[in-house]
């Protein structure tokens, strides 16, 4: 179990680089002028590459999780908000893909500013995540 424990940290991580990313890519998208179409493109295929690759991670994050769940039989409040907090993050994920259809379709109207705020989601998350796991205060 403390394999599954370790992997599922290296998937946790991985996924959380990603998503810390990939909103960052989009500020940079939202600033490139209308006539950039080489940056324009290399952004593109960059948050592409990107999201492909953290796709699979987040599987393995969330399937290594419950394997986990299934294996401590962990149970408490704070655990159901972690689960939440984890479902808001597969939605966040799912948004992001969303978001990158966007600019690839070249429909994006969000402003770089909105995306400097959409990029810190994932750090709230994090955080109390983080706390939930380790201090268990409910």
């Amino acid at each position: 179990m403390l394999w599954m424990k370790a992997f599922h940290i290296v998937f946790v991580v991985s996924w959380f680089a990603g998503l810390f990313y990939l909103p960052r890519i989009f500020v940079n998208l939202a600033m490139v002028p209308a006539e950039s179409n080489s940056e324009r493109g290399r952004l593109l295929l960059m948050a592409q590459k990107l999201y492909r690759f953290v796709t699979p991670i987040c599987v393995l994050a969330i399937g290594s999780g419950f394997w986990l769940w299934l294996g401590y039989g962990f149970s408490g409040t704070w655990l159901h908000v972690k689960v939440t907090l984890v479902f808001g993050l597969l939605g966040y994920h799912i948004w992001c893909g969303r978001i990158l259809r966007g600019f690839v379709a070249g429909t994006s109207i969000r402003s770089h500013v909105w995306f400097r705020f959409f990029n810190e989601v994932p750090v709230l998350a994090l955080v109390a995540i983080c706390i939930l796991v380790v201090v268990k205060p409910f």
